[in-house]
């Protein structure tokens, strides 16, 4: 049996590179010239031969986080299909981007954070239909798999679709810190008189220990946000103060950066392949994509943007030295 004539990192770099289309065509057309240059179909061959795992992800990771320390974020983020009729995984999942429900795939991410650095270190993609698994199901698989992996991070952030008492009793049976937001008819009991609504108790904004029903007892800290509304984050850490509230509730925005740029910079949403197999090693080696984006990022302060820029900055000053398209004349 022959060689495979392309690899994964031959993939990835072709998402880096591209400016917008992903396709196993285009990347055919832009390999350097040679003998034995991969075809079309060994892109749409390799695919469908790699096993889409996570593990692949977290063996290129490991080395570039820090187990001990930092915070780690799970959120989800739906990847926009909304012309894919026969593209398997795609159903209908709520979009932020959109505020309202789009059809696309749901990619559930779990990312460590220190401040400075945002490295994808796990992902689910959502596929109850084939696993039966929800994404409260993938919240708690992938902490799992983070703490027999050796994290111990200085609190976990997640949203607070996620804050079912099964998985903060997750987080804590893991003696992890976390810290989450609460919907306002969350039940809580705050003096012993009685469970009631936590918009009907007196929340301050340095924060209040009140007994979360089912769970125990929970610092909750009441924020008007920027348009007004009312949020109420909340953490098993009795002791935690409003700056730690502030400095941990900030680092939620990396994940949600980390997202766009997956789907701005790497093409994770642009893959035309129909079968799950194949968009599921798409997005796998498109958050690999991302990573050599992001380490690049932290070790010369080049942003994703630039660092794209500047790939294709340079193809477009080699076309203007020699242009192709000319008048007859102006040649």
């Amino acid at each position: 049996m022959s060689a495979p004539r392309c690899r994964d990192v031959d993939y990835i770099q072709f998402l880096i590179a591209s400016p917008r289309t992903a396709t196993c065509t285009e990347a055919a057309r832009v390999q350097p010239e040679r003998r034995d240059a991969p075809a079309h179909d060994s892109f749409a061959r390799l695919l469908y031969r790699l096993e889409p795992d996570p593990e692949a992800l977290w063996a290129e990771a490991e080395p570039l986080v820090r187990r001990g320390g930092g915070v780690l974020i799970v959120d989800d983020s739906t990847l926009d299909k909304p012309y894919a009729e026969k593209i398997e995984l795609v159903g209908w999942h709520w979009s932020g981007k959109h505020r309202a429900v789009v059809r696309g795939i749901n990619l559930i991410s779990l990312v460590w954070s220190d401040g400075d650095r945002h490295i994808p270190c796990d992902y689910r993609l959502y596929d109850r239909a084939r696993d039966g698994l929800t994404k409260n199901d993938h919240f708690r698989a992938m902490i799992t798999a983070a703490a027999a992996r050796g994290f111990r991070p200085a609190c976990l952030l997640f949203d607070q679709w996620y804050a079912s008492l099964e998985n903060l009793k997750a987080a804590r049976d893991l003696g992890w810190t976390w810290l989450t937001q609460l919907k306002s008819n969350r039940n809580v009991n705050p003096d012993g008189s009685g469970l009631r609504p936590l918009s009907a108790v007196g929340v301050t904004a340095a924060g209040t220990v009140v007994h979360l029903e089912g769970y125990g007892r929970v610092r909750v800290f009441k924020i008007v946000a920027k348009d007004g509304g009312i949020e109420y984050w909340a953490t098993n850490d009795l002791g935690m103060d409003e700056l730690s509230r502030l400095s941990h509730a900030e680092r939620v925005w990396a994940i949600e950066e980390y997202h766009r740029g997956l789907k701005q910079y790497c093409g994770a949403e642009r893959s035309q392949a129909r079968g799950h197999h194949a968009q599921r090693n798409h997005v796998g080696l498109a958050i690999r994509a991302l990573l050599r984006l992001e380490w690049h990022r932290y070790t010369t302060g080049v942003s994703w943007a630039e660092a794209k820029a500047r790939i294709v900055r340079e193809a477009i000053r080699g076309y203007v030295a020699r242009p192709l398209y000319v008048l007859p004349g102006t040649a």
